[in-house]
């Protein structure tokens, strides 16, 4: 299993983000009193989970919250990348669901790939790899 996590200022939000427009899935959300541990997943890629963390308690203190937090609303924390059989329909599908895309679809020597942001700022990247 493998654990990344992303800050995110809303983990609300985030769901209905990274759920209901990038159609990710719930792998697991639950509070543990101390803070609300809450993954998600490519579907049918359950050992491979995002976790969608709030800065702050238990992990930093109030002023390293803040700091996290303007930090991911610059989009300064690092790139998240997934990778799609289909980079053009899944571009065509997240405009329709209404996400911010930052960057159009591009041919680049490693693939085809394109830009988001999440509505926090972090910057996402969607791309395809060629076939080999």
């Amino acid at each position: 299993m493998t654990i990344s996590e992303i800050y995110v200022l809303d983990q609300d939000e985030a769901l209905d983000f990274y759920v209901g427009k990038l159609g990710l899935e719930v792998h697991t959300d639950a509070d543990l009193g101390f803070m609300r541990w809450l993954t998600v997943n490519v579907p049918g890629q359950p050992d491979r989970e995002l976790l969608l963390v709030k800065p702050g308690p238990p992990a930093h203190d109030e002023a390293t919250a803040a700091q996290l937090r303007e930090l991911v609303t610059k989009g300064a924390l690092g790139v998240t990348i997934f990778t799609t059989e289909d980079v053009r329909k899944t571009h065509a599908t997240l405009r329709e669901r209404g996400v911010e895309i930052s960057e159009e679809p591009v041919e680049r020597d490693y693939g085809t790939d394109f830009g988001l942001r999440d509505p926090f700022g972090n910057p996402l990247r969607i791309g395809q790899l060629p076939a080999r």
